[in-house]
């Protein structure tokens, strides 16, 4: 992921820095590797991806389906933010994109 820029860049950086840098459940590469849509272990790519792509359908029938693989509720937490903080930044970069006229 580029550094953001612009008038709320530092505010940005500031927000990835909270999710990816503090202490929790899960490793900061891991969540890293969710926000970034990265390479995510096979139990979590399809949760990451519905959190990604259509997160009001996620359940909690998908939350403790990840439970088998060792993720702790918190851990879930923490990834799911990761992954809604990912996929909000892609949508502001393709928006930003589309501005540009790129």
């Amino acid at each position: 992921m580029e550094r953001p820029t612009g008038r709320y860049g530092a505010l940005t950086q500031r927000l990835v820095d909270s999710v990816l840098m503090t202490p929790g459940q899960t490793t900061s590469e891991l969540r890293r590797a969710v926000l970034e849509r990265g390479k995510v272990p096979a139990p979590l790519a399809s949760y990451v991806d519905k959190v990604f792509q259509h997160a009001y359908r996620v359940t909690d029938a998908d939350v403790a389906g990840l439970a088998p693989a060792g993720y702790s509720e918190d851990a879930v937490f923490e990834l799911t933010v990761a992954a809604a903080v990912g996929a909000a930044l892609h949508r502001l970069e393709r928006g930003l994109a589309a501005l540009r006229g790129e």
